[in-house]
């Protein structure tokens, strides 16, 4: 499949790549805890790494190899987990790969569970600097000798600021640092990671990979850009002879088996349906984003739009180099004066909810939601402000989306 379209690879990607039995163009789900082992050895040689297999269905299952193989394929990476959510994908990576003592540079804008843990992190004994990534420079001046890692998101959530990708890219690689890129928002038919030296792919399915908000999942992916060979946090039993796997197999020996984030059969079943539309969602979803922020932007009821698309984002130009899109999340201020909690009641279509990536339109007001637990003055260097709220544009017709905009509007 390698000179097909992208929708063409993601719609056959099932049936070529797993060959699922009695001609099925999906695979069959595997709901068995266990797998019989005829020969005693052939169980020893799949504990020991030395051939294929399953053991024991938390570690692996061909419902989760499918959707894997599949995830690899269309992201170009060299082997990917997947988690029964994106947290579980994050938390897995970062307690398998690092360790007390260990630097790591954190993007300042990052979504508010992520940024929780990154603090759990620091009380475990990880040294960790907040910093602005959207400046190259900014990243530059945080490294230190015990430095292992940059991590950030593609688009911010939910301000949408956007990172200097390549320039950390190289950056990291002169630093011969792990980039640690979580594409959520930017799924591989808008972005592609390897194009700014990313070494692994965070992401969580449950969003545009699934799209229609019925399913839970997270997955990591190794692009196969980083020398895992030069890496000492990489454990001696993890060392075998492809170099490039060393990292995904101390993540799913330490992070999937040990910490149990398994993503289930049915689940996994689901998001593979789910990815086959990925395309034709997100071009819908892209456009009817950018028609909104557009009418948004100009409306006397708001005070500020945050969308890459715009001509007069801060990093629009970086936007347009990096994305084939500029992704389906935007957030606005409101006017002084209208409450946030009562706009979100005067709207009848948009989906008050806390979500993203779904088919349809959600709203949340930021600041009392998905950033309560943050202080004021993290939420202002972060550029949350009171009156922000937050949407996940859905692929409805657009003028529906306006309209329910224009009722809300009228009654302020």
């Amino acid at each position: 499949m390698k000179n097909k379209g992208f929708t063409t690879r993601l719609v056959h990607a099932d049936r070529l790549l797993n060959a699922p039995e009695s001609g099925a163009v999906h695979q069959a789900t595997s709901n068995s805890v266990l797998f019989e082992f005829k020969d005693a050895q052939g169980l020893v040689d799949v504990f020991q790494g030395k051939k294929a297999g399953h053991v024991y269905s938390r570690s692996s299952s061909g419902s989760n190899v499918a959707l894997q193989n599949i995830i690899t394929h269309l992201e170009g990476g060299v082997g990917a987990i997947t988690f029964a959510t994106g947290m579980a994908a994050i938390t897995a990576t970062m307690f398998s790969l690092f360790k007390a003592g260990d630097h790591l540079i954190v993007s300042h804008f990052l979504f508010g569970n992520t940024r929780s843990f990154a603090e759990t992190m620091q009380i475990m004994g990880i040294e960790i600097s907040f910093v602005d990534v959207t400046d190259v420079q900014n990243v530059k001046a945080a490294f230190k000798s015990n430095t292992k890692a940059v991590y950030l998101e593609t688009i911010a959530n939910p301000v949408t600021q956007v990172a200097d990708l390549l320039a950390i890219g190289q950056l990291c690689q002169s630093k011969r640092a792990l980039f640690l890129i979580d594409n959520t928002m930017t799924p591989a038919n808008i972005f592609d990671a390897n194009s700014v030296l990313a070494s692994l792919t965070i992401s969580s399915l449950t969003k545009y990979i699934a799209g229609h908000g019925n399913v839970l999942g997270g997955a990591v992916v190794d692009t196969g850009l980083f020398d895992w060979s030069g890496f000492e946090n990489i454990l001696p039993m993890y060392r075998g002879p492809d170099s490039t796997q060393w990292g995904l197999t101390q993540i799913r020996k330490r992070g999937l088996r040990d910490m149990g984030g398994t993503l289930s059969p049915e689940s996994a079943h689901a998001i593979s349906i789910g990815l086959e539309t990925l395309v034709l969602r997100t071009e819908k979803v892209c456009d009817n984003a950018l028609r909104l922020a557009s009418y948004l932007h100009t409306h006397e009821k708001v005070s500020a739009v945050y969308y890459p698309g715009l001509a007069d984002h801060p990093q629009h130009y970086l936007a347009r180099e990096y994305f084939n899109g500029y992704g389906g999340i935007l957030s606005l201020d409101l006017a002084d004066g209208i409450d946030p909690i009562q706009f979100l009641n005067a709207l009848n279509l948009v989906i008050c909810a806390t979500h993203l990536g779904d088919t349809r339109t959600l709203a949340l007001p930021v600041a009392s939601t998905i950033y309560f637990e943050s202080s004021a003055q993290q939420r202002k260097e972060m550029g949350v402000n009171d009156n922000m709220i937050r949407m996940s544009i859905g692929i409805e017709d657009i003028d529906d989306i306006v309209a329910d905009f224009e009722q809300a509007f009228s009654q302020f």
